[in-house]
């Protein structure tokens, strides 16, 4: 059958996926702020 050998994930791909999860967060904590200041989910936008 076959052999189950461990997967091995570069390191750059890892700081990556933490980069983008860290973007992630900050664009939805800024989301949160412009409805809490504006009341519109997107400033300006009807």
């Amino acid at each position: 059958m076959n052999k189950t050998e461990p997967k091995i994930i570069e390191k750059e791909k890892i700081v990556a996926e933490k980069l983008n999860g860290r973007f992630a967060m900050l664009g939805f904590i800024a989301l949160i702020g412009a409805y809490l200041t504006t009341g519109q989910i997107i400033p300006g936008f009807i």
